[in-house]
């Protein structure tokens, strides 16, 4: 699609998306008491939201204009907070991971597939350099050590000599068998078919009758032929089986992949551009309309200077650089208001400390009141309010930087999409006043000291900051609480670098490569009566595609979006429950396919024996933490986790985890038996 296309596309969403903030911010200030109500109105937000992001995702992916990618990127991450946060909701509200929507995507025209929530393509664009040189590194390390997963050799079970000739002498009978039978086969055919000569070779033989035998067997054949296309047409049509160019990819699909990826490339371009073009255009700004913007400063700042003088008598007092300096003073005000504002200020603190002292036994009483009467009002509001929301603002703040600047916004000289110089231009002229200013403040103050100076003959003395009684007593206590509430763990490795503890993680087979699964790969269907199962109050049995949906907002959203992960509630850990064979595993690799995250498996097979005793343990830890906070996103994956729990090992289980390591310590360079023998008693 073209440029114009997708601009279109951001246009809808975007109004979509004001019309449901609109809703929204209203539904929040009602309270509700009806629970199926309060449930409806969260669904219905829930898949506008997810309309929304899909659009948004996709506009993002696609569009090439650089200063529009950033607001819609951060109105995407809004998008996605907002879905994680309406999910929080419903949870709370009807205590399960699993909704289902089917009947108001019914009211809603909607079909299922459209509730599915897409991972963001920049999840992995944005860190694809990273991920790759990250992958060599861990092959590279695999491949040292001799741990490579392609090359992994598998234990050969020995077995004793008369077993191993029980077996050959049985496969060689069975082969001997089958040969045999084949040979009776034909035997029997030759005799069967020189019965059959016999017979037939004592009767005229007629054409018409031959001719008509072989008719029937063609139209037979013919029309089976014709009954078995027709069946498979019908099954293609109803969707049970896929079309016979499945498989293969279409041209139109060929090209549509090299469009995308040709603007791939164009996004990267207008990305350097943009890059450069910032540096570049404010060093010119800086060049041609510094000197202006300082000396406009000065001349503001001194007019504010006499102006003072001359209505209050003395020269004003300079706002300190932590204060803000002088850009509080004139922030979109004239010197006239300043001043006002400062004779106004003055007069409320004299009639505030006046009102304090007459006012001081009553505050007790009125405080009473006041508490009584909020608590009235709150038994009288009783009903549930929908709890406020961290992404709301960032997302209005998005819609309207787009109708202040993009909504109506002639680009008809943009044909390529590239940045806006102007719109550069005026971000970097705020940039560069309030550099400037600073330094302006600096030679102002001096300058007010100096006409303090000559003009009043006053001097400057320091601001005392008064100490309450009791300061330092106060001061003590909380010394003492920091440090022992606040006291930060020891860094067992302080010597080591990261490098070395990533190394030594994969020679112990504690961080290992994902495998590269998508979790599209996951299939799973829609479960179309979950709504009309819980109306008879039976809990349906959640299909594939929840889990999955699950699976996308807990783990792969939070871990590829920074901003999501800081704001969104969190959720820090995930319970992968079922049978094997279910796609427990799977999951857990896509999830970190997706999000180009480390993969560290503490499984309780595979730390067994690794890092011995509790400084081990603490030590293990210690490191795979380390390693995981310094090499963002990680993925810890605890495999089997009842079995780290066990109070009493199973024999079982101690048997497998013998073998296990009888084979790891039989191969693995460097170890010692003596550990065997330990695990062993």
């Amino acid at each position: 699609m073209s440029n114009t296309m997708y601009n279109k596309m951001w246009h809808q969403t975007q109004e979509a998306l004001t019309s449901l903030l609109d809703k929204e911010s209203q539904k929040m200030m009602e309270p509700h008491q009806n629970q199926v109500f309060i449930f409806q109105m969260l669904a219905t937000f829930y898949i506008k939201y997810v309309q929304i992001f899909r659009n948004l995702e996709n506009v993002y992916d696609q569009i090439v204009h650089p200063q529009k990618r950033i607001l819609i990127r951060k109105i995407l991450d809004g998008v996605m907070g907002r879905i994680l946060e309406l999910k929080n909701e419903m949870v709370e509200l009807e205590l399960t991971e699993f909704h289902y929507f089917d009947d108001l995507l019914q009211d809603l025209k909607l079909a299922p597939q459209q509730l599915d929530i897409p991972i963001p393509k920049y999840f992995l664009k944005e860190k694809l350099e990273v991920i790759k040189e990250r992958e060599k590194i861990l092959a590279q390390i695999l491949a040292n050590t001799g741990f490579d997963a392609t090359d992994k050799k598998y234990p050969v079970r020995a077995i004793p000599l008369e077993e191993a000739i029980k077996v050959i002498q049985v496969a060689e009978r069975a082969r001997q068998g089958r040969l045999r039978a084949m040979f009776m086969k034909q035997i029997f055919l030759q005799e069967y078919r020189a019965r059959q000569a016999k017979i037939l070779g004592e009767k005229i033989a007629d054409a018409g009758a031959a001719a008509l035998r072989i008719q029937k067997v063609w139209r037979g054949f013919q029309q089976s032929k014709k009954a078995e296309r027709e069946r498979e047409e019908e099954m293609i049509f109803l969707g049970m089986n896929p079309p016979p160019l499945f498989n293969e990819v279409g041209a139109t699909i060929i090209e549509a992949e090299k469009v995308t990826h040709m603007r791939d490339k164009v996004q990267m371009k207008h990305e350097e551009d943009y890059r450069g073009a910032l540096v570049t255009i404010k060093d010119d700004l800086k060049l041609t309309e510094g000197p202006d913007i300082k000396e406009n400063l000065q001349e503001q700042i001194r007019r504010w200077f006499i102006e003072c003088r001359n209505l209050t008598g003395t020269f004003p007092d300079y706002p300190r650089e932590e204060e803000g300096g002088s850009a509080i003073i004139f922030s979109n005000k004239t010197p006239q208001q300043v001043i006002e504002d400062m004779i106004a200020n003055q007069e409320e603190k004299e009639t505030n400390k006046k009102k304090k002292k007459e006012k001081k036994p009553k505050t007790a009483k009125k405080e009473k009141e006041k508490n009584e009467t909020k608590e009235k009002n709150k038994e009288e509001d009783e009903g549930w309010k929908m709890s406020p929301s961290i992404f709301l603002h960032t997302m209005e703040e998005g819609s309207n930087v787009y109708k202040d600047v993009w909504k109506n916004k002639d680009e008809s000289w943009n044909f390529y999409q590239d940045y806006d110089p102007e719109m550069i231009k005026e971000e970097k002229r705020k940039e560069l006043e309030s550099e400037i200013r600073v330094q302006v403040d600096e030679l102002m103050r001096q300058e007010l000291k100096n006409l303090k100076l000559a003009v009043n003959r006053e001097k400057e003395l320091p601001v005392k900051t008064g100490r309450k009684k009791g300061g330092k007593k106060k001061n003590k206590r909380k010394k003492g609480k920091k440090g022992k509430m606040g006291k930060k763990d020891k860094d067992l490795t302080a010597d080591r670098t990261i490098e070395s503890l990533y190394k030594e993680l994969v020679e112990e087979g504690l961080l290992i490569q994902a495998l590269k699964v998508n979790l599209s790969d996951y299939i799973g269907e829609y479960s179309y009566l979950g709504t009309t199962l819980r109306q008879v109050s039976i809990e349906p049995m959640p299909s594939l595609l929840d889990v999955r949906q699950l699976v996308t907002l807990y783990g792969v959203l939070p871990l590829g979006s920074a901003a999501v992960h800081k704001k969104a509630p969190l959720v820090k850990s995930l319970l992968l429950a079922g049978p094997s064979g279910v796609g427990k595993k799977m999951l857990v690799h896509a999830i970190c396919t997706e999000t180009g995250a480390n993969l560290f498996n503490l499984s309780a097979t595979n730390i067994a024996g690794k890092y011995p005793g509790n400084s081990g343990l603490q030590m293990m830890l210690h490191v795979v933490f380390k390693v995981a906070r310094q090499l963002q996103p990680s993925v810890v994956w605890i495999g089997d986790a009842e079995k780290t729990f066990y109070k009493k090992v199973p024999n079982s289980e101690r048997e497998k985890l013998l073998r296990g390591l009888i084979y790891y310590l039989s191969w693995e360079p460097g170890r010692k038996l003596p550990l065997l023998a330990k695990l062993l008693h």
